[in-house]
């Protein structure tokens, strides 16, 4: 039987889907995610806790034929109202290639133009893909909205930063939108969301009840005591008295938000795969001389509170899983606007 407005919500695949920050916002802003396709099994396995209505495809998406995909779903080419996507941006990260000084190559690049094949194998009457800014000057880029554009999209990308869009973090990535016989129109920015706001409700970890909170992470004495001096809500470790500065960082300035805090009134610093590692970034909790907890990482990226996630790899996977995912309502702000486009 033919789908109709009335019977389902618009349709939506999630391809790269991680551990399913992209469905969520998909599903908040009204959309019905049939299908998911991600290659890490852990990562399929905290999607599923999270979304078990959705078809959750443990594969390569090498290996994905949209035509196979569709057939499974009882679908055909032209049915599915979005594809929707991020695939792997490490190798085209500014951070990845020296902060631009260098170019590299890494394999996972082409699946940019993997991501191009199944849309063009499922011709969706929508899509979104989300990477990073420096994605924007890269051929691979480029050939995919030339593609697109041959199959009949219009396309339109921008450069965002999440934090305008009611993420507590600062998150700048390159958001792409093609549609076909439907015009989109960007969201608008919203007022910033704080860190206290996002996490200033949470009690101290170890006894609320939360295995995601709870976990705590194990510093050596040094460490420890480099962490009590940081001056507190949004202090630096270039406030350390130098007999108290790690040996490493006496040899090299390094990143210098490396052991610094997080403010409360402001927003927190890119959430990434080492989110609770104070030694990789500015995660250190505003008051408490800790690094955040994976709950707090999940809900500074707008995970859902209760968002489950496998441990079955470790907090550190977890972590990866958490900083390499997209954030919710930074999804919902810009799928809501083609749910209405592909509406009128």
């Amino acid at each position: 039987m033919a789908r109709t407005k009335q019977q389902h919500r618009p349709v939506a695949l999630d391809f790269f889907s991680g551990c399913g920050g992209l469905t969520a916002g998909l599903k908040s802003a009204g959309f019905s995610v049939a299908a998911a396709v991600e290659i890490d099994p852990v990562a399929v396995e905290s999607y599923s806790l999270n979304h078990p209505e959705v078809l959750a495809v443990e594969r390569d998406v090498r290996k994905i034929s949209g035509a196979q995909l569709l057939q499974s779903l009882g679908m055909k080419r032209g049915d599915v109202d979005l594809v929707a996507g991020c695939p792997p941006c490490q190798g085209f990260s500014s951070l990845t290639s020296l902060n631009g000084a260098r170019r590299t190559y890494d394999k996972r690049n082409s699946l940019v133009a993997e991501f191009g094949r199944l849309v063009k194998e499922i011709e969706p009457k929508a899509v979104l893909m989300e990477n990073v800014p420096d994605l924007e000057n890269r051929s691979a880029f480029k050939k995919l909205v030339s593609s697109l554009r041959r199959l009949g999209y219009q396309c339109d990308y921008k450069v965002l930063d999440a934090a305008h869009f009611g993420v507590p973090q600062r998150r700048r990535r390159l958001i792409l939108v093609a549609m076909k016989k439907a015009t989109f129109a960007w969201p608008k920015e919203k007022a910033c969301r704080t860190v206290r706001q996002a996490i200033g409700h949470l009690p101290s970890p170890g006894g609320s009840g939360d295995p995601l909170h709870d976990l705590r992470a194990r510093h050596s004495a040094s460490v420890k005591a480099l962490i009590k001096q940081i001056p507190k809500n949004g202090g630096s470790r270039s406030a350390l008295k130098s007999n108290i500065t790690l040996g490493c960082h006496k040899r090299s300035d390094g990143f210098s938000d490396v052991y610094g805090r997080i403010a409360w009134g402001k927003v927190a610093p890119t959430i990434t795969s080492g989110c609770i590692n104070p030694s990789k970034g500015r995660f250190l909790h505003p008051r408490q001389d800790r690094a955040l907890s994976l709950r707090e990482a999940a809900l500074l990226q707008t995970f859902p509170a209760k968002y489950k996630f496998s441990f079955r790899r470790g907090k550190y996977h977890i972590a990866s899983m958490i900083g390499n995912a997209l954030p919710p309502r930074f999804v919902e702000s810009h799928a809501r606007k083609i749910l209405a486009a592909l509406r009128q």
